[in-house]
């Protein structure tokens, strides 16, 4: 399954990079809570859909381009969670720092999990417990790595207050600016240490990044301590919540 889910990312990473390298200034249309979508975003999902629906038909979709209504999706015990494009004001502003995330669900936690990065390339994955990072063609288990000071990776589109108070009372440690999920593939192959994160996201934002942290030793908690969980809600949105080793 896993194989199959990284050669799905592939393919969509494929369609994304159609649009990316075209020669025209990239479309961008706004969705009902303002964020944006381009055709990358949306031929992305075409291709992911439909290569779940054929090989998995009966492990239902929750994508961020087509979400079912909470009357379908209630009662879902295991489930596909995939944010076709993450990152998108990162692809609109073409730094490379985007991301195709597949996680598949089971009883609220990410078991498997897949983040390919189409402008380089670089493939995560996480399934069995264990987290690779495939580059080059090559492919090696990643785990996460204590460093002192730490390094704080922290998201490149969305600061706030909050997150700069937190830091303040950090003590002495290095912060890396990163867009999308590859926060938290940067703790999860040991680059960084700690992603905390209080401002909002999406339960697709963060799956497939969670599976690939988990398997490789981190923690991802709320600000209570709580295992980040992904079983169905109302809402798509989670709550603030930090990625460490600890």
């Amino acid at each position: 399954m896993l194989e199959h889910i990284c050669q799905l990312a592939r393919d969509a990473g494929e369609a994304i990079m159609q649009v990316y390298n075209g020669h025209q200034p990239i479309d961008v249309a706004r969705k009902q809570d303002d964020s944006p979508i381009t055709a990358a975003d949306l031929a992305a999902h075409q291709v992911i859909k439909r290569g779940l629906e054929s090989r998995y038909p009966d492990i239902p979709l929750l994508s961020e381009e087509d979400p079912p209504a909470w009357s379908v999706r209630q009662t879902w015990q295991r489930y596909w969670l995939v944010d076709p494009l993450d990152g998108t004001k990162e692809f609109i502003n073409r730094n490379g720092e985007f991301t195709v995330n597949i996680a598949l669900i089971e009883e609220g936690k990410p078991v498997l999990g897949v983040v390919y990065v189409p402008v380089t390339g670089v493939m995560y994955a996480a399934a069995g417990g264990k987290a690779w990072k495939e580059e080059g063609g090559q492919r090696h288990q990643i785990q996460v790595y204590d460093a002192r000071p730490p390094v704080v990776v922290v998201s490149r589109s969305h600061a706030d207050a909050e997150l700069e108070d937190y830091l303040s009372q950090l003590g002495e440690h290095r912060t890396v600016s990163v867009g999308s999920s590859l926060k938290f593939c940067l703790v999860a192959e040991g680059r960084a240490q700690l992603y905390p994160r209080f401002g909002p996201t999406s339960v697709w934002d963060t799956a497939a990044g969670h599976a690939v942290a988990l398997a490789s030793g981190a923690q991802v908690t709320d600000w209570q301590g709580k295992p980040l969980s992904y079983r169905p809600r109302e809402s798509f949105l989670n709550p603030g919540f930090r990625v460490s080793l600890f």
